[in-house]
């Protein structure tokens, strides 16, 4: 007898151990199963799928950036992927601080984008690496206020292409020559220090940086440690499932509903360069916050400023 009920307890034990694994597997998975317009969100422009990709592969009018590092592509990308690095769209010459990193103007940046190939009437499709700063949301970021509003990111960026069986080469393809001339951004996204200073009462403040630049850690040599003032942390991959693909429009509304965040409200995302920050920004307008914007300038500009408001 004392066998038996020792055989029931073990046997007991392993469904136990069976039902909860299943359990926690089945949860871990439900955001990353649901398909891109299973997601629920409020506009749904901005992702494209790695089977969608796959299926648009050979579009003439397709154009496609990898924005991981040169050596990353030069190890494996897709097939027709160009290289493209966010900086070059930035200004990189300016003092860490005033103007570092933020977007070029009008007339530098339509040299860029006609040495790229970024043009009107292109689908253009980008992907990172997750485990970067979110440098497709930067650059996608980028084109939809220079009015190339056809941009998307790859939902999962390359560890999804990889993962879903996608061609790998790394055969490189030259960008093709452009005609695009901007007359002007469409600033609707953009949050400037200026602006900052002017409505830094009326507007929710995002901070999408880890919880160790929170505090005030300056590993990127930020001109002050710390926080703006008043600033809600939510790091940019709290808005990614496991697999890196964007969770759905209920768990992005009950992220911010936690931090008290609603629709109607002016949110401006910030990081160290206005990287991560862009990425979210994205995500945020794809659910419904229309009035989110990116503060490109970020800590590097904000931080530079000791008049401005930060703590730890």
């Amino acid at each position: 007898m004392k066998t038996l009920s020792g055989f029931w307890r073990k046997t007991l034990l392993a469904l136990i151990i069976v039902i909860g694994f299943t359990g926690y597997q089945t949860c871990e998975a439900s955001g990353p199963s649901l398909d891109i317009q299973d997601r629920g969100y409020a506009r749904n422009d901005l992702l494209v799928s790695v089977d969608w990709l796959k299926n648009n592969l050979e579009n003439n009018q397709l154009l496609l950036i990898d924005t991981r590092s040169k050596d990353a592509y030069a190890n494996g990308h897709i097939p027709g992927a160009i290289h493209v690095d966010w900086k070059v769209f930035s200004d990189m010459k300016a003092p860490r601080g005033k103007g570092f990193a933020v977007l070029l103007g009008v007339e530098q940046l339509t040299e860029k984008f006609q040495a790229y190939g970024l043009e009107p009437g292109r689908t253009i499709v980008v992907y990172a690496d997750p485990s970067g700063w979110g440098e497709d949301g930067r650059v996608v970021w980028m084109l939809r206020m220079a009015g190339l509003t056809d941009s998307k990111i790859l939902d999962g960026g390359w560890p999804a292409w990889k993962n879903g069986g996608g061609t790998v080469t790394r055969e490189e393809t030259l960008p093709p020559s452009g005609t695009c001339e901007i007359d002007n951004y469409d600033t609707d996204m953009l949050a400037t220090t200026e602006w900052m200073r002017a409505e830094f009462e009326k507007i929710k403040i995002l901070d999408v940086r880890t919880k160790k630049e929170f505090d005030g850690a300056t590993d990127y040599k930020e001109p002050r440690g710390g926080h703006i003032t008043g600033a809600i942390h939510i790091p940019w991959t709290d808005f990614l499932n496991v697999d890196s693909t964007v969770k759905s429009q209920m768990e992005i509304e009950e992220i911010l509903a936690r931090s008290g965040i609603e629709k109607d409200d002016f949110i401006v995302t910030y990081c160290t360069s206005g990287i991560r920050s862009a990425h979210t920004a994205l995500v945020l307008r794809m659910a419904g916050f229309e009035k989110a914007k990116n503060y490109d300038a970020s800590i590097n500009e904000w931080g530079a400023f000791e008049d401005l408001p930060m703590e730890k």
